[in-house]
């Protein structure tokens, strides 16, 4: 595969992403929350920036953008139509269902709105990847600062039926603390138990625990095991549709 990933750590928890192809030389980011990490890398690499695909409006997703522009002044900006009057000027404007092409790639456009209206993810199956923004998370998912709660159960339900080998590239370091919220709902689940330990070994040494592989998000993401009668239990809404208890469960996040 000529397609190489990597994960960029910046301002105190949040994460870019680099794809580049070895064949072409070109190089893909997906979102950009400060240029110098950025910039750093790319020029670590060797690697000239062509593409920008962003996931959502929030501030810590897209500040770094006239940095890195003044760097490198020629590129394409992909993001949501839907969005396009509060994000940067965009030189593609993307919806839910579209695809285009980056460096002989197809890139699959996702509506997983949520966390705000208008947030995209971006599945690459030649990276094996999706960029998911702040929609799933390691083992969590985004607040829901615009969308419902049944709106974001949609956009997880899409991200869930990917391949389950897909890397999961999310946008922070929240995984520690989702790794004690999701005890909290199942203490007895083996895999979560062992992926907490793991990623409490990663922290200690600040190893990123992003991306993630959206087959351990199904065995221990509580926010994808909603239909789980036990989980239903544990919130006392046996009987409950699948949107109403992921709802409480997020609303139980919110409060832990």
């Amino acid at each position: 595969m000529p397609l190489t990933l990597v994960t960029v750590p910046c301002l105190s928890d949040n994460y870019a992403f680099l794809l580049n192809d070895s064949d072409t030389g070109a190089t893909l980011l997906v979102d950009i929350p400060e240029a110098e990490p950025i910039i750093a890398m790319l020029q670590q690499r060797g690697w000239s920036l062509t593409d920008i695909l962003i996931t959502h409006h929030h501030h810590d997703h897209i500040q770094g953008l006239a940095g890195v522009v003044a760097h490198d002044a020629y590129l394409r900006v992909t993001g949501a139509a839907a969005d396009a009057h509060r994000l940067p000027p965009l030189s593609r404007a993307v919806s839910d269902g579209d695809t285009f092409v980056f460096s002989g790639h197809t890139i699959h456009v996702l509506d997983v709105s949520g966390h705000t209206l208008g947030h995209l993810a971006y599945y690459i199956p030649d990276a094996g990847a999706v960029f998911t923004g702040d929609s799933l998370m390691a083992l969590g998912c985004g607040r829901l600062f615009e969308g419902d709660a049944p709106t974001m159960w949609a956009s997880l339900q899409k991200l869930a039926a990917l391949p389950p080998e897909t890397l999961v590239c999310s946008g922070h370091e929240y995984t520690a603390k989702n790794a004690e919220f999701a005890l909290s709902v199942e203490p007895d689940n083996a895999e979560l138990i062992a992926r907490a330990a793991r990623i409490a070994a990663d922290r200690a040494e600040w190893h990123p625990t992003v991306p993630s592989v959206l087959s351990d998000e199904l065995a221990t993401n509580p926010f994808l095991r909603v239909y789980l009668p036990k989980v239903k239990e544990t919130l006392s809404l046996t009987g409950h549709s699948d949107a109403e208890v992921f709802a409480a469960l997020r609303a139980r996040k919110d409060r832990f």
